[in-house]
This record gives structure tokens, C-alpha cells and sequence, in this order.
């Protein structure tokens, strides 16, 4: 190993071209990013420099500081929610039950299918005339609650929120069934010797022993809902009135539709810098 590591040709040779790849592909768009946010430019010709202009405009812009909070709701959904879900289903699996493989495998399509096939497919699930939900509604007496589930402003945020959450139960599942899984089958062993039952032995060994895992899951987890963007854009694009926007989309309005390059980079730089910020503080607050 010592001598592997002195090689300081070998060592360039694997580390540069990684290095240069992620300043191509991460750093180098970041810092254009964080040059055009200081711009008024709508994409053709030279822009004209603000300085931090477009930063005011944007904390004082009611409709961006509304669609922060829809992805601080997303958050609070996917930790608190979808997490527990995915522990719950680790458990069990981790367990030893009948079909264990089969389960894990099931449970984690939805991971590998494609994002614009789910939003398409709850699409039609949430269609107000021939959708799967307010059929299953009206069959079993309570067709009173049919509704326009995505067409509406009091049901399109919870609507937007069930496909990404089952999407993503299976990924957290499957990294907490591996934390499950690696933990000595000694202490299980150790823990029914003292009598201990199924659900003692998980809040008592199982899960403090799992704190680094779940400490990844939940990182994952706040950071993939800050920067949400391509679920809620096939099914609501925002809408509608903007009840489902998050910065991703609003971003995505503000260059592709309004052509305000400077304005979008600039809420480009901040879902960068909040998603940075929030994963240091969560790392320097949650020790494990």
C-alpha cells in the first residue's frame, strides 16, 4: 500500500483526469453560473452587469420565496414520511422473510424507472375523468371526493408529493437494508439470549447501530427534495398558479420562458448554495 501511494506518477495518472472532468462537468458551470447571475441578459448578445441586483430581486420576490418554501415542504415529506417508510420496509426485509430477494427487487424498480414514465403514469392515476383514483372513488361509494387532484390549488402540492415518495422509498430501503444486513448476526444472537424481542432488538440495536447510514439517507434525502425539478415539471410544470412551483421550475420558467438568463442563473447559484449550506449544517450538527 506504501509503495502504491509514493508513486506520485500513478497517482496522477488515476487522479487528474478525474479532476479535470469535474471541473469541466461541476465547477466551471458553477462559476458561469455565479457570472451571468450578475447580469441582465437575455441570452443573446452582451449582457449588461447589475452586480448583485438580481439577488435582491430575488428576495423580494414572492413567488421564488413562495416556491422555497413548497421544496422545505418536500423535505419535511421525504424525512419524516418517506424515510420512516423505508426503514420500516429495511427491517422487515433485513429480517429474513419469505421472498427477501424477491421484495428488495420489487421495491426498487420504481428507483431505476424513468422519472418522465412515473410523472406520465401518475398522470393518468390523477386524471379527473378516467383516472385510476377517482375510479376506485366512485366504486366504492365516495365518488363525492373525485376531483381534479392536479388541477387544483388545495390538492396539487400533496398529489405532487406521493409519486416522489414512491419512487424514492425503495432507494432509502435498500441502502438502509445494507446497513441492516452488515451488522454482526453475534449481537442478534447475544440480544435473543437476553430474551429481547423483534421490536426491542430494532430500537434498542438495530437502528442506533444504523446511525451513519440513516445519517446518509437523510442527507440524501433533503438534498434531492431542494432540488426537485423533474417529476413536478411533467406533472403540474409548476402549476396550477404556481401551487407545486419550486425553484427548479421557477428557474426554469424564468430563462426558457421569460428569457431572463441572469434572474434564473441567479436562482441557479442560490438552490447550489442552500443545498451546500444545509448539508455543512446538518453534517456539523448530527454527529454519529
Amino acid at each position: 500500500m506504501n509503495t502504491v501511494l509514493s508513486d506520485k506518477k500513478a497517482i496522477c495518472f488515476f487522479v487528474i483526469p478525474t479532476i479535470l472532468i469535474y471541473i469541466a462537468v461541476i465547477f466551471l458551470p458553477i462559476v458561469m453560473s455565479i457570472n451571468y447571475s450578475m447580469l441582465k441578459w437575455d441570452g443573446i448578445g452582451k449582457g449588461t452587469f447589475i452586480g448583485f441586483g438580481n439577488y435582491i430581486e430575488l428576495f423580494s420576490d414572492s413567488r421564488f420565496l413562495n416556491s422555497v418554501v413548497h421544496s422545505f415542504l418536500f423535505a419535511f415529506v421525504s424525512i419524516f414520511i418517506q424515510l420512516p417508510i423505508s426503514l420500516l420496509f429495511a427491517l422487515i426485509l433485513a429480517n429474513g422473510v419469505k421472498g427477501e430477494k424477491f421484495f428488495r427487487t420489487v421495491y426498487f424498480i420504481p428507483v431505476i424507472m424513468s422519472t418522465v414514465v412515473i410523472g406520465q403514469l401518475w398522470s393518468k392515476i390523477y386524471n379527473a375523468d378516467y383516472g385510476l383514483l377517482n375510479t376506485f372513488l366512485k366504486a366504492i361509494g365516495l365518488g363525492s371526493l373525485a376531483r381534479d387532484w392536479l388541477g387544483r390549488e388545495d390538492t396539487a402540492l400533496i398529489a405532487s408529493f406521493i409519486p416522489i415518495l414512491w419512487q424514492y422509498v425503495g432507494y432509502h430501503m435498500l441502502i438502509m437494508y445494507s446497513g441492516a444486513k452488515s451488522i454482526s448476526a453475534d449481537i442478534y444472537e447475544a440480544a435473543k439470549i437476553d430474551g429481547a424481542s423483534a421490536i426491542k432488538t430494532a430500537f434498542k440495536i438495530t437502528i442506533p447501530l444504523m446511525k451513519p447510514v440513516l445519517k446518509v439517507s437523510v442527507m440524501f434525502s433533503l438534498i434531492g427534495s431542494l432540488k426537485v425539478f423533474d417529476l413536478i415539471y411533467v406533472l403540474t410544470k409548476g402549476g396550477p398558479f404556481f401551487s407545486t412551483e419550486v425553484p427548479s421550475t421557477y428557474m426554469y420558467t424564468i430563462i426558457f420562458d421569460s428569457y431572463r438568463y441572469g434572474y434564473g442563473s441567479a436562482i441557479a447559484v442560490f438552490i447550489v448554495v442552500e443545498c451546500l449550506v444545509l448539508t455543512v449544517l446538518f453534517d456539523k450538527l448530527i454527529k454519529v
